[in-house]
């Protein structure tokens, strides 16, 4: 069903609003739904690509530990977003996969580190640098400029909504 008013046609009932401010939002929801949907296809391949039985949520917890070194699992499942009890699952699975090891911490003995094993370093850094040759070969036609732009506005997104 829908209504006119002021000269445009919106449905009823919906929450979008006509004012051309509001577009560049609902723009934006658009593509990042599109980006996300793709986003998690693409990981679920990554994560096979480390191991053929590897969870499509656990390679983010290894480029995590790539790039950042060992970590307490509370940081990761805090990083992430998820629980003690789904954390402590993915990293048993990643354990049993040989990617990731605990070790204890020197700074406080009753606390347990994460780290990459070097099969699991040597298996991300692999599919990472794949993924990034893929990056250089599809975006060859823009400038590199713009591509720094992109990855400047992912992070500051990321950071705003990590509040």
């Amino acid at each position: 069903m829908h209504e006119e008013a002021n000269g445009e046609r919106r449905r009823v009932g919906s929450d979008v609003p006509p004012s051309g401010a509001d577009r560049e939002f609902l723009s934006l929801e658009r593509e990042l739904t599109v980006l996300l949907r793709r986003a998690r296809a693409n990981q679920g391949e990554m994560a096979r690509e480390v191991h053929p039985d590897l969870e499509s949520a656990a390679y983010g917890l290894l480029v995590r530990l790539d790039e950042c070194g060992s970590q307490r699992a509370t940081e990761l499942a805090a990083y992430i977003g998820v629980g003690k009890a789904t954390m402590s699952r993915q990293l048993r699975a990643l354990e049993e996969l040989g990617l990731v090891a605990r070790e204890p911490d020197p700074a406080d003995g009753r606390a347990w580190l994460v780290a990459l094993t070097d099969e699991g370093r040597g298996r991300v850094g692999q599919v990472r640098e794949a993924r990034r040759a893929r990056y250089v070969s599809q975006l060859a036609h823009w400038d590199r400029r713009e591509v720094s732009e992109l990855a400047r506005l992912l992070h500051e997104l990321n950071r705003v909504m990590e509040k």
